[in-house]
């Protein structure tokens, strides 16, 4: 095989990681979209039944309970959130370059090859 047609491979293969590489990402955001309407649609349903209970309260004490109750719920499925979506990135990281982890090596190769030849 000539180095022309070892180049071309190597051309070849990191335009193929590219486009595997974005499908990963376009997944990932789709995924990321979704996780996010749902916690979205969540939040808005937990906040509609809060106010609904506040509404039905006549005590000052247990306003205040129902709302403590409400802000701790709310800031843990923030977190759990967060935390879902930051592995959703992460996975993506990693999914993104493994297509090009074997083009790297075999340009790597490629070129070493030509060296070897030119020599």
């Amino acid at each position: 095989m000539s180095n022309f047609d070892e180049a071309s491979n190597v051309g070849k293969e990191a335009v193929d990681g590219a486009v595997r590489s974005l499908s990963v990402v376009t997944r990932g955001f789709q995924q990321i979209a979704s996780e996010t309407t749902e916690y979205t649609k969540r939040s808005y349903e937990q906040s509609a039944r809060m106010f609904e209970q506040l509404s039905q309260l006549r005590s000052f004490d247990k306003v205040v309970e129902v709302q403590n109750e409400f802000a701790k719920n709310a800031y843990q499925d923030w977190i759990s959130q967060a935390t879902k979506v930051g592995e959703i990135y992460g996975s993506m990281a990693r999914e993104v370059y493994k297509p090009f982890e074997q083009s790297f090596t075999n340009a790597i190769n490629a070129g070493q090859s030509a060296v070897k030849q030119a020599l």
